[in-house]
C-alpha cells in the first residue's frame, strides 16, 4: 500500500515538475508587448502575477487531492470495505481528457505562431473535448445511481464520488476561464493577445489531467492494490 501511494505520489510529481519548468522556460510577456518591469540589466524582474497565483492554486489543489487519497488509503485497510462494479465509460472519459488537454496545448502553439484562427479553434475543440469529459461523468454517476450505488452506500462509493466531483469542480473552475479566453479571441481578440490567457489555460488542463490520471489509477488499478471498483462486476 506504501509503495502504491509512493509511486502515485512520483507520478504526480513528476507531472507538476514538468509543467512548471515548461512555464519556467516560457515567457509569455514577452510576446504580449507591454513594458514590464526589469532590473538594470535590461531583463524581466518576475514572472506574471497571474501565473504566480495559479501555481500557488495548483499546489493548494494538489494537497487537497493527496489529502483525500490518504484518507482513502486509510480506510481501504478495514474489514467492511466492499469495491464498487467499474464503469466502463471512465475509460473512454479519460481519453476525451487526454485529448482537451493535447487540444489546448495546440492552441498555445498557434498562440506563439500569432494565427488567431486556429486559436479559435483550438480553444474550440479544447472546450468542447471537456464540456464532454463533465457529461461523461455525470453518465458515470447516473450509471451507478440507476445499479443502486449511492454515495452513502458504502466507503467506496463515497469516495468515488467524492473524489470525481472534487475534480469536477476543479475541472468547471477551468471552464470559466476557457469561457473569458473564447469570449475574447471570439470578439476580436488577436493571438498575440491572448497567448497568456492561453498559455494559462494550457497549464491548468495538464494539471487537470496529471490528477485524473492518479485517479483514475486509484479507482480502477487493481495491480496498485488501490481501486475502489472492481473488474470482475463492470458495469
Amino acid at each position: 500500500m506504501t509503495i502504491a501511494l509512493l509511486v502515485l505520489a512520483l507520478l504526480m510529481g513528476a507531472v507538476i515538475w514538468w509543467l512548471a519548468k515548461q512555464s519556467i522556460n516560457v515567457q509569455p510577456w514577452v510576446a504580449d508587448g507591454p513594458a514590464q518591469a526589469r532590473d538594470v540589466h535590461g531583463g524581466a524582474l518576475a514572472r506574471p502575477a497571474a501565473k504566480t497565483a495559479l501555481w500557488v492554486f495548483l499546489g493548494v489543489a494538489t494537497s487537497l487531492f493527496a489529502l483525500f487519497i490518504s484518507a482513502y488509503a486509510m480506510r481501504i485497510n478495514f474489514l467492511d470495505w466492499s469495491p464498487l462494479p467499474q464503469p466502463r465509460l471512465l475509460t473512454l472519459n479519460t481519453v476525451i481528457l487526454i485529448l482537451a488537454s493535447v487540444a489546448m496545448e495546440w492552441t498555445v502553439f498557434a498562440a506563439r505562431r500569432g494565427n488567431t484562427d486556429s486559436v479559435r479553434t483550438g480553444l474550440l475543440v479544447g472546450g468542447v473535448l471537456t464540456f464532454g469529459f463533465v457529461a461523461g461523468q455525470l453518465v458515470v454517476w447516473k450509471q451507478l445511481s440507476d445499479a443502486g450505488y449511492y454515495l452513502a452506500t458504502s466507503a467506496a462509493t463515497g469516495f468515488f464520488y467524492l473524489l470525481t466531483a472534487v475534480h469536477g469542480l476543479h475541472v468547471l473552475g477551468g471552464l470559466v476561464a476557457w469561457g473569458r479566453t473564447s469570449a475574447r479571441a471570439w470578439h476580436g481578440a488577436k493571438a498575440d493577445k491572448l497567448r497568456f490567457s492561453v498559455e494559462l489555460c494550457a497549464i491548468y488542463w495538464h494539471f487537470l489531467l496529471a490528477v485524473w490520471l492518479v485517479l483514475f489509477a486509484v479507482l480502477v488499478s487493481n495491480y496498485l492494490g488501490l481501486s475502489i471498483c472492481t473488474t470482475s462486476v463492470p458495469l
